[in-house]
């Protein structure tokens, strides 16, 4: 199961990471971002331990949504560091996501 980021624990999960993090903002009436969903928590199975992978609804989480300008969902956020690495905006294949992830590792 992915995990799941909010306003409130962004900063400790997210950006105090010791290993990259993969955000997907999304919203539960998207329909791309509801394809995403079952590649999203494959992808947590798969690099638990050596990489977090979540999501943020951004209905609920609109200042972090904000902050990172999150314009159209399903918006995916490859952070390492506590920087920005890599935007994917859209539903993509699983093989584009573990590519960017590996790269990241």
């Amino acid at each position: 199961m992915s995990l799941a980021f909010t306003d409130s624990n962004f900063e400790t999960e997210v950006l105090n990471s010791n290993v990259p993090v993969l955000v997907d903002f999304y919203a539960d009436w998207c329909g791309p971002c509801k394809m995403m969903a079952p590649v999203i928590d494959e992808l947590s199975k798969e690099y638990e331990g050596r990489a977090k992978i979540g999501k943020l609804n951004v209905d609920q989480n609109g200042v972090t949504a904000q902050k990172y300008r999150v314009m159209s969902i399903p918006t995916l956020l490859l952070i390492k560091n506590g920087q920005v690495i890599d935007t994917i905006v859209g539903a993509v294949p699983k093989q584009h996501l573990e590519q960017k992830i590996k790269s990241a590792l």
